[in-house]
């Protein structure tokens, strides 16, 4: 999959940035395991603890108050804030819940994805199964499938 997103970034002459919680760093993990990414991802915030969702990805703190940190709003605000913040064409966003147990109503597995860019934001709510590892991996896999299905339907192309 890493070698796909960066594919489908180098095509479109992109670049895309990643703010993650509940994988805490595994999707920049993931994404850099392509050859040649220096090209495509400016970098990535590891916003794991609530209040860094707020300082270091920009997340208005009365979104994080009205939603908790786990809800779609605060996925796509996630994603503009990384894009905004390290200079990327795309964003990623990321939060859920990777377990042992659910957090704020929301169950185990139960994770959004925000794909942000020029064109828009999208976000995408995701259930897993599994181990706590488990839901982390299909997490950072879910947002690189995210992201070039985002590249896919762009209407932006490289110039």
């Amino acid at each position: 999959m890493a070698d796909l997103a960066h594919g489908r970034l180098v095509d479109a002459g992109r670049t895309v940035a990643v703010a993650e919680s509940l994988t805490g760093g595994l999707v920049s993990v993931v994404l850099t395991a392509a050859p040649g990414t220096n090209a495509t991802f400016r970098g990535g915030l590891v916003v794991y603890a609530t209040d860094l969702k707020h300082t270091a990805a920009g997340v208005p703190q009365a979104d994080i108050e009205r939603h908790g940190p786990v809800h779609p709003v605060v996925a796509e605000r996630l994603a503009a804030g990384v894009r905004e913040r390290l200079s990327a064409d795309y964003g990623i966003g990321v939060t859920g819940v990777a377990g042992p147990g659910e957090q704020a109503r929301h169950p185990v597995g139960e994770v959004f994805v925000s794909i942000g860019s020029e064109a828009g934001t999208s976000v995408t709510r995701h259930q897993f199964e599994g181990s706590r590892d488990d839901i982390r991996l299909a997490a950072a896999i879910a947002a690189l499938s995210d992201l070039v299905r985002a590249l896919d339907t762009s209407p932006t192309t490289s110039t």
